[in-house]
Order: structure tokens, then C-alpha cells, then sequence
């Protein structure tokens, strides 16, 4: 599932500086794409930052790790290939800011806590979340099933991480974080996050569930487990 909110990177050596490219014919030292036509215009390092981030989950969702060239993704997102070095790092450095925003959330406080009876706080919950998975589909799927770089241990603790914050995310907006088993409560919201990782492949990738039939597997599985399955959680000693 999505998790907690991302902040943002440290600077890299040398602070908020850009290494500068060769002038081009013009006067301007970068390209960008608006609308299929090319551009030269200055951008703010936190703008081109997310640029590159962007083309970068797009070109993860559309071809395997080892497919992904930093010297496509640089001519894509209209840099000069050493501003991906210089903003990430390597490649792998790259991949791993792609899997922390696959799987972040809003800051709480961004977050609108529905309202209303159990049933509709629960779809308007699901709708979010499949409104968040389905923005960039293709590219959480791989992500969240470890379809990236392999046995990556850094990976598994970012995928990890992101699992124990959405748990906890959850059995807060519940109301049961003050719970006595609220570690086994969590626990159950992780196996559910196994159920949306797996739909979301069927829906995304597979086409075998369309989103409204997704909705309707994960809000009743949702409403099941706040119902009936935390108060039996709850009441054992």
C-alpha cells in the first residue's frame, strides 16, 4: 500500500549548485518538452528535480530496470545526463526514489478523514486509494512486487517502511490506535495490504477485474476487517 509522506532529499555535495551545461545556440542550457515541442527555459532545481523523477516512474512503468537508460531518461526529461547523477546519484539511486513515491501518502494533516457510516467512510477511503494506485498504475505494480531490481535489501526496507506506516495510518483514522492489541490490529491492515498489492495487479496489469469490481473486492474485505475481525482482535486478553 501508499505510506507515509516522502520528504524531501538532502542536497547533494555542493549545496543547492547545478552543474552547469555547455551554452547551446541561443543562450539557453536546457531543453524541456511542453505539448510534443521543444523549449529552452530555466528550470528551479526542485522543478527539475521532479522532472527527472517524473520521466524516470514513467520509464520504470514501461520496461524493466535493466532496460531503463539514464542517457534516454536525460534526452527525455530534456537535462543534461549529469544532472541525474547529480540529483540521484546512479541508477539504482534513481530507482529508489521512484519506489518512495510510489509508496508515500500524504502528510496526515493533507488528508481528509472521511465521514459518515462505516460503509461510506470505507469507499470513500478505497476510492482514494485506487484514485493514488491508479495515477502511475503500471509503475506501483512493479514496484510494490518487487519486479525492480531483485533481491534488493534496500527495497524490501523501503517497501517495508511503507507497509508498517500505512497500517498505522489506517488504525488511527479507525480509532483504534489506542487499542491493547494494536500491534496485532496492524498487523491485519499489512495482511490487507497484501489483498491491494494483488488486485491492483489484476486490475492494472492483468485487465482480468475492472476498478469497480477492485473497489467492491477491497471495500467489502475492508469493512469485514473493521467490523467484525478488530473487535475479535480486540476483546481476547
Amino acid at each position: 500500500m501508499p505510506a507515509h509522506s516522502d520528504p524531501t532529499a538532502p542536497p547533494r555535495p555542493g549545496g543547492n549548485s547545478e552543474p552547469t551545461a555547455p551554452p547551446r545556440p541561443g543562450g539557453s542550457t536546457d531543453l524541456t518538452a511542453d505539448d510534443g515541442a521543444t523549449r529552452r527555459r530555466r528550470l528551479e532545481p526542485d522543478e527539475r528535480r521532479a522532472q527527472i523523477l517524473s520521466c524516470a516512474i514513467d520509464m520504470f512503468g514501461e520496461r524493466p530496470y535493466a532496460a531503463v537508460s539514464t542517457a534516454e531518461l536525460a534526452q527525455r526529461a530534456g537535462v543534461a545526463r549529469g544532472l541525474i547523477n547529480h540529483y540521484f546519484g546512479n541508477k539504482r539511486d534513481l530507482y529508489l526514489a521512484v519506489v518512495r513515491r510510489m509508496v508515500t501518502l500524504p502528510r496526515p494533516e493533507k488528508m481528509a478523514v472521511p465521514a459518515g457510516t462505516l460503509r461510506e467512510r470505507v469507499d470513500a477511503s478505497v476510492a482514494w486509494l485506487l484514485d493514488t494506485i491508479g495515477e502511475h498504475g503500471s509503475t506501483w505494480v512493479k514496484v510494490t512486487g518487487h519486479e525492480g531490481v531483485g533481491d534488493d535489501p534496500e527495497v524490501q526496507r523501503i517497501l517495508d517502511e511503507a507497509d508498517y506506516a500505512a497500517a498505522d495510518r489506517m488504525v488511527a483514522m479507525m480509532g483504534l490506535d489506542d487499542s491493547l492489541h494494536s500491534a496485532e490490529l496492524r498487523a491485519l491492515v499489512r495482511c490487507y495490504g497484501g489483498l491491494v498489492k494483488a488486485a491492483g495487479r489484476e486490475w492494472i496489469v492483468r485487465g482480468s477485474l475492472t476498478r469497480e469490481q477492485v473497489h467492491h473486492l477491497l471495500a467489502d474485505a475492508l469493512t469485514t476487517l473493521v467490523a467484525e475481525t478488530f473487535p475479535k482482535v480486540d476483546a481476547n486478553p
